[in-house]
């Protein structure tokens, strides 16, 4: 039995390895820096996250695509599965202390893409960001071994900001899916297929929808790097690289006027490179890669202070353990 799991789990990071390489390439380029563990963790995480959308993405009808997310959320609720991804999933977690709450969450995240996505307002953004980005910053926590509860809420919020950074990237190609990431609230009640390649009618509006999302992304980022104390030296390194490389994305689409449908976004391997030694040479020398900043700012969660480890959450956890 033990070693039909070893092999399973070896499987499992070979597949997650290739599918990280090919589709995950910042987070490729950014785990490098990691330890031998924290990496194996990491990436075993991310081809279980590829694997939850593969199964939205990939099924051969919507129906079928439910039915097999639903499925997978009661195998993870109940702890026991027979499928290889799954199993692998439920020890990592088991073996890293990841609540079930936060995979079920993701999994709800995902799910909503098979309905019709058409966002109403900031509120249902950031409680979808949150789903399917915020809670693989909660899952980072425990892959890389911090356990300190003050670190959850920065951790959230970088997931948040970096999934703000990809719903702006990825305008054009979420609409040929039918989908529409960007509120109504901001840009009205537009069909999918508007957002394709937009009349030159709707650009200003499209545009300053842009700037506005990634101003906010841009607040969620400054939260979750004031979160690099609280993890290992060589996980801070990594987790701001790549932060940072999600934010360049943020500005060379600024750099282009925010002109989202002449073409996606990338960043080159050149900014890559440069913004790696950048923060491995200068960020130790700044105080915030070392201690914690100001206190988090707890608007950021409001709009889904409800949901688990968003601040209100963690506040009432502090003061219960200081009692």
């Amino acid at each position: 039995m033990t070693r039909t799991r070893t092999t399973a789990q070896q499987l499992a990071l070979s597949n997650a390895s290739d599918a990280l390489r090919s589709k995950g390439r910042s987070f490729y380029w950014a785990g490098h820096l990691l330890s031998k563990l924290h990496a194996a963790r990491a990436t075993r995480l991310y081809g279980f996250c590829r694997h939850v959308d593969d199964l939205a993405d990939e099924g051969s009808s919507i129906e079928s695509a439910q039915r097999a997310l639903a499925l997978l959320s009661a195998e993870i609720a109940a702890g026991h599965s027979n499928d290889p991804a799954t199993l692998d999933v439920l020890d990592l977690m088991a073996e890293c202390k990841i609540e079930p709450t936060l995979m079920l969450e993701l999994i709800r995240g995902v799910a909503s893409d098979l309905e019709p996505v058409r966002i109403a307002d900031d509120a249902a953004l950031l409680r979808y960001c949150y789903r399917v980005a915020g809670t693989v910053g909660l899952m980072m926590c425990q892959i890389l071994d911090v356990r300190d509860q003050a670190a959850l809420r920065h951790a959230l919020d970088l997931g948040i900001g970096m999934q703000l950074t990809n719903i702006c990237r990825d305008v054009s190609e979420d609409a040929r899916a039918g989908r529409r990431y960007l509120p109504a609230s901001r840009v009205g009640a537009l069909a999918p297929e508007q957002l394709i390649v937009p009349a030159i009618s709707l650009q200003p509006l499209l545009r300053r929808c842009l700037a506005e999302l990634l101003a906010q992304a841009e607040r969620y980022y400054h939260s979750g790097e004031q979160g690099l104390p609280y993890l290992p030296l060589r996980a801070r390194g990594a987790i701001l690289v790549a932060a940072r490389l999600y934010r360049a994305i943020g500005r060379h689409l600024q750099s282009n006027d925010y002109a989202f449908w002449q073409g996606r976004t990338i960043v080159s391997a050149r900014t890559k490179t440069a913004l790696t030694l950048h923060v491995l040479l200068a960020s130790p020398l700044t105080p915030r890669f070392w201690r914690s900043g100001r206190a988090h700012e707890s608007a950021l969660h409001s709009h889904f202070s409800d949901l688990p480890h968003a601040v209100p959450h963690i506040e009432r956890t502090e003061r219960t353990h200081e009692r």
